[in-house]
């Protein structure tokens, strides 16, 4: 490693992220994330925002009880009690932040806060105070920055400064900034105030205008040491910047950036295919970095030139971000376990055995249904078998679907109780699917709503696994389900029956 400025990098799956439409991740998804997030070696997981529920504080402390490595980090607006509230979801931690935030820009005081300028620059004094007395390591945001008229920011820098912060973020909350003039904007903020000198300027970029890796690029530039974004880019609106783009960006333009990071940039694939599954977001084929075709080749001319030397048309090695860049073990229906593992080695997965038992019957399952099972529907088998368990209420034996363009569609299913016993029942739908669904639900007796239902191709070919998420609300709750066959109307079932099993496990609970 060259004599280069570290970059630290703040990731915020787990809060911003988790404000993406349609996300609500358990305490449980929530602290599995942030261990793989420690996997990675992320300097700064912000692991929620404490005051918004019981529910958040509750997983935001056990982040902070149970993960170790990165510092934990609980967001608080500029109001007293809630850093009181975040203080204690991150007081656990081997290193506690509390990140404080205030708006700076004229229109969001004027027609959010309803304040003055004098009256906003006296809350975030006050609060960075009262976050200081609890720990050490405060952060301050001057939301919508880019917006804001300088004077003014400059002015609630110096003053969060002043009153103890050791992290001063700079957010584009809109994503409204262009990479030279945010770069422009750091600068200025470094020249104007000298005092940033002895802290570390952050920058935050969300993707309305698809610029948020480019800004947080150019914030570097500027001279930000810090760069705060998702996996996956996942976030409120259209998303925050990608760590994967900008972590990689740094490693592979190194020679123009000169900066580095200390990320373990082989666990970003597996941390993206994490993210994916437990936030039921399906990833674009072209997402630059860990997209399904980041790093294939159907042109000829493009083909002839990865095989004579792989730099011709890849920048970045794949193995770099945890794929590997060939497969050098066909897996079908005759291979053994053994071969099942070292692929999974490759991937970077290393399942317990209990969890590779589950994933080796279900691997034989479908190569049974296909010639060749690739990494895709590898990754598909391991989502489904890996992902939290819990105790089955129900599990499904049998299902027979009659459909035709003319009739109602009829399903029957067969179902296994907790108790071994055998439930079976049939109704008739608007579709296939919902049909199964109506049959299901006289079995189970649950009242329940299906809010969401996608289904998507694994693999290509006729013999393709179908994925299926869906959602349902239940009680109050919302609960995500997920299953894999190559045929989507099983497939279909036990995604069901996997929501009603977690709803069910909740209400025990």
């Amino acid at each position: 490693m060259t004599d280069t400025d570290k970059i630290y990098i703040f990731d915020t799956t787990l809060r911003d992220g988790e404000q993406s439409a349609g996300i609500s991740f358990t305490m449980d998804e929530k602290v599995e994330i942030a261990r793989q997030l420690a996997r990675l070696n992320v300097d700064i997981i912000e692991a929620g925002f404490p005051a918004t529920s019981p529910g958040d504080r509750e997983a935001i402390a056990a982040i902070a009880r149970e993960v170790k490595g990165p510092v934990i980090a609980g967001l608080a607006r500029a109001v007293h009690s809630d850093i009181d509230t975040a203080y204690e979801a991150v007081r656990g931690a081997e290193s506690p932040r509390i990140h404080v935030f205030i708006s700076s820009s004229e229109i969001h005081m004027g027609q959010q806060l309803h304040k003055h300028k004098e009256d906003v620059l006296e809350m975030a004094r006050s609060a960075v105070a009262h976050a200081k007395k609890y720990v050490s390591d405060v952060e301050f945001s001057p939301m919508d920055a880019t917006r804001s008229d300088r004077t003014f920011l400059y002015d609630i820098v110096r003053a969060a400064i002043a009153e103890g912060a050791t992290t001063i973020n700079i957010p584009d909350t809109v994503g409204y900034a262009i990479p030279s003039e945010f770069e422009d904007l750091i600068r200025s903020i470094r020249k104007n105030v000298p005092e940033s000198e002895a802290i570390r300027i952050s920058v935050h970029c969300q993707n309305d205008l698809g610029m948020a890796t480019a800004n947080s690029l150019a914030g570097i530039l500027g001279g930000a040491r810090q760069v705060e974004g998702t996996i996956n880019g996942i976030g409120e609106r259209a998303g925050n910047a990608a760590l994967e783009e900008v972590v990689l960006a740094i490693k592979t333009r190194a020679d123009f950036m000169n900066v580095h990071t200390d990320v373990v940039t082989r666990e970003f694939y597996t941390a993206s295919k994490l993210v994916e599954r437990l936030s039921g977001m399906a990833l674009q084929p072209h997402k630059a970095v860990v997209g399904k075709n980041a790093f294939r080749h159907s042109s000829g001319i493009h083909q002839d030139g990865i095989l004579k030397m792989r730099e011709t048309y890849e920048i970045m090695d794949p193995e770099t971000i945890g794929i590997p860049a060939g497969d050098s073990i066909v897996l079908t229906k005759v291979s053994g376990s053994h071969a099942v593992r070292a692929r999974l080695a490759d991937l970077a997965v290393h399942p317990t055995d209990e969890e590779f038992a589950r994933i080796f019957a279900a691997f034989k399952d479908v190569a049974d249904a296909k010639d060749e099972v690739d990494d895709r529907d590898l990754m598909a088998i391991i989502s489904e078998q890996t992902q939290i368990q819990v105790t089955d209420a129900w599990t499904l034996d049998l299902v027979q679907v009659s459909s035709s363009d003319h009739g109602a569609p009829t399903a029957s299913v067969r179902l296994v109780d907790a108790n071994g016993k055998l439930h079976q029942d049939a109704a008739i739908g608007t579709g296939p699917v919902d049909a199964i669904y109506q049959a299901i639900n006289r079995v189970t007796g649950m009242k329940n709503e299906l809010t969401e239902f996608s289904v998507k191709s694994v693999t290509e070919g006729i013999d393709a696994q179908g994925e299926v998420t869906i959602r349902v609300q239940t009680d109050g709750g919302t609960y995500q389900g997920r299953a894999a066959d190559t045929d989507i109307l099983v497939a279909s079932a036990r995604a069901y029956l996997h929501a009603l099993n977690r709803a069910i496990a909740a209400a025990s609970r």
